[in-house]
């Protein structure tokens, strides 16, 4: 069991998006909502254990940004959001590589999910997860992350089921730290996540959060090319680091 969180920031507490551009409380693209979130993760910069994990498709530009400021080696956790058979913007749960599961339980029963259209659901998210690893990584092996301190970064929480699904995955490679760090989430999104991660960085921590797009000027999705960019271009510039087996 991992320690409660120790480490919390939030640069905002209350933010109102009305005004647009002109707001400050609004990023201009994933781009710089990862320029941001490195300066609040400035104090991790140098550390010679540190790995940067993104969430694909949209946390990879956001953390391309965090590891290249933080000189950290950067890769993915492939995550895939169970979306509801009614609504699939709606989570009922998510995966992540490695086989873990995490299902919102209050979700599925309020929608009365069937056992038979859940395993539907995640026998599809399997398959797509399977896609994009090969996509994303092709035979490459996952960068090791025993032993070290991980920073798990998104786009935004918006229900939290694919940072948990994640975090499930990413604890059995045994880090020695977790650090769930996005650009924004809803001010009470620390507390899902004590005894999980050891500390938690938001840039930005409305009261209320009804999707994470409404605090991007720019939102649009992220493509499997632009992920493979990314970690192509960081691989030209990420620090020589030893490699450990069981990662």
């Amino acid at each position: 069991m991992m320690r409660p969180i120790d480490g919390i920031v939030g640069l905002a507490t209350r933010t109102n998006v009305a005004g647009g551009k002109a707001m400050g409380n609004l990023f201009r693209d994933r781009a710089d909502a990862g320029r941001q979130l490195a300066h609040a993760l400035r104090d991790y910069q140098g550390r010679g254990d540190l790995v940067v994990l993104a969430l694909p498709r949209g946390g990879v530009p956001v953390a391309f940004e965090v590891a290249r400021a933080l000189h950290a080696k950067l890769d993915v956790l492939v995550v895939r959001k169970l979306g509801a058979p009614q609504d699939e913007e709606l989570a009922m749960g998510a995966i992540a590589t490695g086989g873990a599961l995490h299902l919102e339980r209050s979700v599925l029963r309020e929608l009365q999910i069937s056992d038979a259209e859940l395993a539907d659901v995640i026998a599809r998210e399997t398959a797509e997860l399977a896609r994009r690893e090969l996509a994303y990584r092709g035979e490459c092996p996952p960068v090791p992350v025993q032993g070290k301190t991980v920073i798990v970064v998104d786009d935004g929480i918006a229900t939290g089921a694919s940072m948990h699904a994640a975090l499930d995955a990413l604890r059995s490679r045994h880090p020695a730290r977790i650090v769930v760090a996005i650009p924004v989430s809803q001010s009470d999104a620390c507390t899902a996540f004590e005894g999980i991660a050891h500390a938690f960085v938001s840039v930005l921590q409305p009261d209320w959060l009804m999707g994470i797009g409404g605090f991007y000027v720019n939102f649009d999705q992220t493509t499997d090319e632009e992920v493979r960019a990314c970690l192509a271009a960081a691989r030209d510039w990420e620090p020589e680091q030893g490699s450990d087996s069981a990662g």
